[in-house]
């Protein structure tokens, strides 16, 4: 019998999270191709969001939002919805830039607490 893997699904990641839509906000994602779980940081001059950039200094450096579902941004902007605030999400699941250094995530994940965005 063959082995079938199913993908991602969007809020797979959450714990729990605020009445109604309370912890989710529309955003524009800026490029790439993202799976649900991307911890996103927001471009300061257009508003837009792209993938968490630690080495970045527009604004992207600074984690901002989770994705809640799969968002394909290759031809151009795509609204996507994001965790923004009152939510747990599972640690285990986020999906890191490459690379990503452990003390960048401790950052990302202490300014995503600031708003509440809990990693368990």
């Amino acid at each position: 019998m063959p082995v079938l893997n199913e993908s991602r699904r969007a809020g797979d990641f959450v714990l729990s999270e605020a009445n109604g839509n309370l912890s989710r906000d529309s955003i524009v994602i800026d490029t790439g191709v993202h799976l649900p779980g991307t911890v996103l940081g927001k471009v300061t001059a257009t508003g837009k969001h792209v993938a968490l950039a630690p080495a970045a200094t527009d604004g992207s450096q600074n984690a901002a939002a989770v994705l809640r579902a799969h968002a394909d941004a290759t031809v151009g902007d795509v609204n996507a919805v994001g965790y923004t605030r009152l939510a747990e999400v599972r640690a285990d699941l986020l999906v890191w830039p490459v690379g990503i250094s452990d003390e960048d995530k401790t950052e990302a994940l202490q300014v995503l607490a600031g708003a509440f965005i809990l990693a368990r």
